[in-house]
């Protein structure tokens, strides 16, 4: 199997192409200071994905910018702070503020030019709309949270997108599932059938960050540390014949 092979790439945005960690870590410390506890990054990042996930798992409805403020609303009651609703509707607000990875937008616009380049995430179409801008690609299609009206890792939005490649020209077979997140990303991608490649942007950290710890391990068909990594392998594909 080579990166050739295929006609497009399914991304994941946050954790693999929009640096949500350091985002929400930044968006956090004024709570965490007021709160005075002594979290490590990795003990915070663990603390959003265990309240994130069960509230997604709850209200699948809900867009992510309504469902972020309830996360920060948990986060506070876990930490012994009273915060305001004002508090965690600027929480709800801070994707727009979350940077892509230095890599990220290079790297799609040399992508874009040999594959399609769809985006698969767990968020909403206004609050993506932002990052968008950070990432300075135009992608030939998106599908969010709010599209669906689910979040991964449930199967709904790979049927969901599955259901419309044929309106690229494209079946399932000439998508490359392209993300970081284990949980999310690539347990799903394995029981819809789609290959897979791993940005392993935590490859230096311990655990998992700001995603649930996967039920098992999932099968790869490539991995990388980076976008950048992706890019240089596609490169020598080419050079190479």
């Amino acid at each position: 199997m080579r990166l050739t092979d295929f006609k497009a790439l399914s991304f994941d945005c946050y954790g693999t192409l929009i640096d949500w960690e350091s985002g929400m870590v930044e968006a956090l410390s004024g709570l965490i200071a007021r709160a005075g506890v002594q979290l490590s990054r990795n003990e915070i990042l663990q603390a959003h994905a265990r309240h994130e996930s069960e509230q997604q798992a709850q209200t699948p409805g809900k867009l992510y910018r309504d469902l972020l403020p309830i996360v920060y609303k948990r986060l506070a009651e876990q930490w012994g702070m009273p915060v305001t609703v004002e508090e965690c509707e600027e929480y709800g607000r801070s994707v727009r503020d979350w940077p892509a990875f230095v890599d990220s937008p290079g790297a799609l616009q040399y992508l874009k030019k040999y594959y399609k380049l769809i985006i698969l995430s767990n968020v909403d179409n206004r609050t993506f709309s932002y990052s968008n801008a950070r990432l300075e690609v135009d992608f030939d299609a998106i599908y969010t949270a709010e599209d669906v009206g689910a979040y991964k890792p449930s199967d709904a939005n790979f049927d969901y997108m599955k259901a419309h490649l044929a309106d690229l020209g494209l079946e399932a077979g000439d998508v490359l599932h392209t993300a970081e997140s284990l949980f999310h990303d690539h347990l799903p991608a394995n029981r819809h059938g789609l290959a897979s490649c791993w940005i392993f942007r935590r490859h230096a950290q311990e655990g998992f960050g700001a995603t649930m710890t996967p039920e098992k391990a999932p099968d790869i068909d490539f991995r990388f540390n980076s976008m950048a990594d992706l890019v240089k392998a596609h490169q020598e594909e080419i050079r190479n014949g």
